[in-house]
């Protein structure tokens, strides 16, 4: 196995965030057919049976800017986690695989193959909580997020995409496609529609689904709104839930916002006047993936979907 460390802190940066760690680079982790570059943070002190969280980048943007951009270093050392932070090889516009039939397929390829090879690869080297897998991210990191909960729902717990679009939205005839019609809110279909995109990345899959949010601004001027309004669709739809929330807060986390929640699994948030520089909420990721939380009663794929559990059981008992 090869580990090719790579300090990418100042020590500036490290006394800011008080990290324990350093972020390294591995270079060796299993199939990646896209040449994805793995950045990974472990705090000093890890605790038995960690989770992880995975937070790939948005367009234009680097692996090593989510790792200053956002706190899960210096949370992991408080509360005890791994962070993950891939690191695409398109050098065009830095922008996820989340197009080609490889991606949007289970174990298929593409930079979401790449991504799941990370993860995979820290489960094993540091006894990872197989369970408590999580991923979030921005823009092209949230077009990511919708790939790999919907590509992958044998492998994460749970998802938060911040201004992304459906799973499949942007499929296309290649790695690095850009649909300007799923862009602008042009692409419209009806649940029903949008789940079987889902469900056809991992034919007969009848398992756990990983729990999701969902945010967007009302104003977003790069990924239209409408497109909101799609993965609410979608999301009811795989989950089998009505597309009617069960719960609706006003003026959370920011004035303004909007929560709709459609029972356990899936919430969506629209932040009124908000553009596509949405500002990240880290307490409402961290509280939704339950990773403040320590022993054997957190939020998990064991305790999160109890219908998905009894069909795996089901699936056990005809084999």
């Amino acid at each position: 196995m090869l580990l090719s460390t790579v300090t990418l802190l100042s020590v500036a940066l490290a006394s800011a965030q008080q990290l324990s760690s350093n972020l390294t680079q591995i270079t060796d982790f299993g199939p990646n057919p896209r040449n994805v570059s793995m950045y990974i943070y472990v705090p000093a002190n890890l605790p038995p049976n960690p989770p992880i969280l995975v937070s790939p980048h948005w367009c234009h943007g680097t692996a090593q800017q989510v790792f200053e951009g956002r706190p899960w270093a210096s949370l992991g050392d408080q509360y005890g986690f791994i962070s993950i932070y891939p690191n695409t090889s398109n050098l065009a516009d830095q922008c996820w695989d989340v197009s080609s039939k490889e991606s949007l397929t289970h174990d298929g390829g593409g930079d979401a193959l790449g991504i799941v090879s990370m993860v995979r690869w820290a489960l094993k080297e540091y006894g990872a909580d197989k369970d408590r897998l999580f991923v979030t991210g921005t823009s092209s990191g949230a077009m990511m997020t919708n790939v790999l909960i919907g590509s992958y729902p044998d492998v994460f717990a749970a998802g938060s995409a911040w201004a992304g679009v459906p799973f499949g939205c942007f499929a296309g005839n290649g790695y690095d496609v850009w649909s300007d019609a799923c862009a602008t809110g042009k692409i419209i279909k009806n649940g029903t529609e949008w789940a079987a995109l889902v469900k056809n990345a991992y034919p007969g899959y009848t398992g756990f689904r990983p729990k999701f949010q969902t945010l967007h601004g009302t104003v977003d001027n790069v990924l239209n709104p409408q497109n909101l309004k799609e993965q609410i669709k979608q999301w009811t739809s795989v989950f089998g839930i009505s597309q009617v929330p069960t719960e609706v807060t006003k003026d959370t986390p920011l004035p303004g916002w909007t929560r709709s929640r459609y029972g356990e699994q899936f919430e969506a948030y629209e932040a009124a006047g908000v553009d596509h520089n949405i500002p990240n909420q880290v307490d409402v990721v961290m509280d939704f993936f339950d990773l403040k939380c320590s022993g054997s009663k957190c939020f998990s794929r064991r305790s999160g979907n109890v219908t998905g559990m009894l069909l795996e059981c089901i699936d056990h008992l005809v084999v």
